[in-house]
């Protein structure tokens, strides 16, 4: 390790811990040398006065410092005795590579002191009896659940791995409410120009370049609205090898696991894309693929993403195509927004963020060039399939498109805003109606209404939209005959079609029942996009479909006769196990399958008719199953586990 120093208690605290608890004597070696064996051998521990010696010496660039403790302990006959050891580090600044610095979000608890790893080791072996306690309750109630399949209960706590391994970084809120500078926005009004003390800690060189040309909403969603509401800033990558941080359209999949487990860190992040919708960046960026410039950051778009080294500040890292073109984030964010304000019932944050809703939807609307209430694809990869060119109106984003109009309607009633409402309602009817008519050919819905050679293919994630207006409790897109059959259709092709269904749903596929091999992502099997199928299979009552479905990326990701990519889950793999872009984000979609057959949900039945194809939408028809703050509740107000344990606001 680097700069490493070893600080141990000079009170000697931890050999009378051992004593109390285990009848049992620990010893400490700060520093190994060549003989540390021959104590060991000799006498069964180190030297005990090593306790008193306080910390050694901090350790140059480069130099390796090792240190190691023993523990000895009388054992009974035919006895038994468990040793618990806990390492502990603390690295309480981190820092992006264009030199703004932040404290993580442990020291709000700990510091930022040299002493704060012996508080943390201390605080480890005091509590981790309690911690296995509270991830038992946690887990049990899904472990002992004789009615789930073993692998998918594997699986579901398995891929959680990447919270924490998927370079999560977990910043203490900007000190004293500040945050970096900004200029002012002509629209948008005064902005304060504000800078954090750890951002006067960091080094110079912090911009690229230049004048700064971001501007933000004078109305920082980001403060929170008390103690209780402070989760932090929470930043995790799309993939360790795509390092951007929180990339949005993959984040519209994963984000059901931290929803279940972590709401108000969901809560978080859905404020940030919330405060960037109304951001702009004029700094000019070359996108590679077309060649052309453009702006980083068009008010009114959903960000790709929060940045790469400078997050926050520097959005939209992604230069492969201009987002602000794309036709997936703006109702994914929408999409994203009602689900978790459903889910919570936190009517402070639908307030709070209504305004981006609202521009989010209006900013679409120049994408649909024909007036049939339909946004149009522009023929070129501009949604998350990044590499599937697209041609007129998609099943893809027609159907987020739908759903994020409903789910703007449903919100606008609660919200009082009854004339968007109706706006949303209205564009609805005529985007149904237009959607089915130009790509239902009576057992799916057509890739896209264009005349190439995939346009007919059948692909896995057609129904995205109709997955999230069923998670948040809104009425189906369509009928239940129309939802059943192309999900049919995609477990019988996509599926079982390859492999025998042992591998997960391949993207795209013929309807003569041959892999679309149009690009590398129609002929890949996407891991994240398997899970959100199964999960809109349960939301659709087919859970044996929806376990045969997912079970494939069990087989072929996590089992002794796949791949070996445990731990590691890519985003996906072709027919023949070759993986692309190992440790990704997408697949915590398992969690949205969680989400489906959860039993704690009181979410009330869904109205018979779609309430957005009655002849008018009022208050009392929308409102029918809300609680009496007037939000649809979907779920109990989930908690993070463990609250006392792990000093968690949630």
């Amino acid at each position: 390790m680097k700069n490493s120093q070893f600080d141990f208690d000079s009170e000697a605290p931890p050999e009378q811990a051992w004593r109390r608890k285990l009848n049992s004597h620990a010893s400490i070696l700060k520093e190994f040398s060549v003989t540390f064996t021959e104590a060991i051998k000799m006498d069964g521990h180190f030297d005990r006065e090593n306790f008193m010696k306080g910390p050694s010496m901090a350790s140059s660039p480069g130099e390796t410092h090792c240190a190691a403790v023993s523990a000895s302990t009388w054992v009974e006959p035919h006895g038994k005795c468990t040793v618990a050891f806990a390492v502990a580090w603390s690295s309480p600044k981190v820092k992006f590579c264009k030199g703004k610095a932040y404290r993580r979000r442990y020291t709000k608890y700990y510091g930022t002191s040299e002493t704060a790893a012996k508080d943390l080791v201390h605080d480890a072996l005091t509590n981790y009896p309690l911690w296995e306690e509270e991830i038992e309750k946690w887990q049990n109630p899904i472990l002992k659940d004789d009615r789930l399949p073993e692998w998918y209960k594997f699986t579901l706590f398995n891929e959680l791995y990447f919270l924490v391994a998927g370079g999560t970084v977990w910043i203490e809120a900007s000190v004293n409410g500040s945050d970096t500078s900004v200029n002012v926005d002509p629209e948008g009004g005064d902005m304060a120009s504000r800078r954090s003390s750890d951002e006067e800690e960091s080094s110079t060189g912090g911009n690229s370049g230049g004048e700064n040309h971001f501007s933000a909403p004078s109305n920082n969603l980001m403060e929170p609205m008390n103690d209780d509401d402070d989760v932090g800033r929470f930043l995790y990558l799309e993939g360790v090898e795509y390092i951007m941080w929180c990339t949005y359209d993959v984040h519209f999949y994963a984000s059901f696991a931290l929803l279940e487990l972590f709401p108000k860190i969901e809560l978080s992040i859905q404020r940030e894309f919330a405060n960037a919708v109304l951001s702009e960046d004029t700094r000019k960026v070359k996108f590679l693929a077309e060649g052309n410039w453009g702006i980083r950051k068009v008010k009114g778009a959903i960000p790709h993403d929060l940045g790469t080294h400078d997050p926050w500040h520097e959005m939209n890292a992604y230069n492969i195509h201009d987002t602000s073109r794309w036709k997936d984030l703006n109702p994914k964010f929408v999409l994203q927004v009602y689900r978790d304000f459903a889910a919570t019932g936190d009517f402070s944050f639908g307030a709070d963020v209504w305004p981006s809703v609202r521009a989010a939807i209006e900013y679409m609307e120049q994408f649909d060039r024909d007036n049939d209430g339909l946004i149009e694809n522009d023929g070129f990869p501009d949604q998350t399939y990044d590499a599937w060119t697209v041609h007129g109106v998609s099943a893809y984003c027609g159907s987020l498109w739908l759903a994020a109009l409903q789910a703007a309607a449903a919100m606008a009633i609660q919200l009082g805003d009854e004339a968007f409402a109706e706006k949303c309602r209205g564009k609805f009817i005529k985007a149904k109606a237009a959607f089915e008519q130009k790509l239902w050919n009576g057992s799916y819905f057509n890739y896209d209404s264009g005349s190439s050679n995939n346009s007919k293919s059948i692909q896995a994630d057609q129904l995205a939209g109709q997955w999230y207006t069923a998670a948040s409790g809104l009425p189906d897109l369509f009928d239940d005959q129309k939802i059943q059959s192309a999900l049919q259709k995609i477990y019988d092709f996509n599926v079982m079609k390859v492999r025998g269904g042992r591998m997960g749903a391949v993207n795209g596929m013929h309807p003569n029942g041959k892999v679309d091999e149009t690009c590398m992502q129609s002929r890949e099997i996407w891991t994240g996009v398997t899970y959100a199928a199964a999960a809109t299979m349960i939301h659709a009552g087919m859970k044996e479909q929806a376990f045969a479905t997912a079970e494939g990326i069990f087989t072929a990701g996590w089992s002794e006769e796949g791949y070996g990519y445990s731990f590691q889950t890519p985003e996906g793999w072709t027919t023949d196990g070759h993986f692309r872009s190992l440790i990704y984000m997408r697949p915590l979609s398992i969690w949205a399958m969680h989400w489906a057959l959860s039993t704690t949900k009181t979410m009330l039945e869904a109205p018979k008719i779609n309430t957005m194809d009655r002849s008018h939408a009022t208050p009392h028809t929308l409102n029918s199953s809300h609680n009496e703050s007037g939000v649809r509740t979907v779920a109990s107000k989930t908690r993070c586990f463990g609250n006392a344990v792990f000093h968690c606001s949630c």
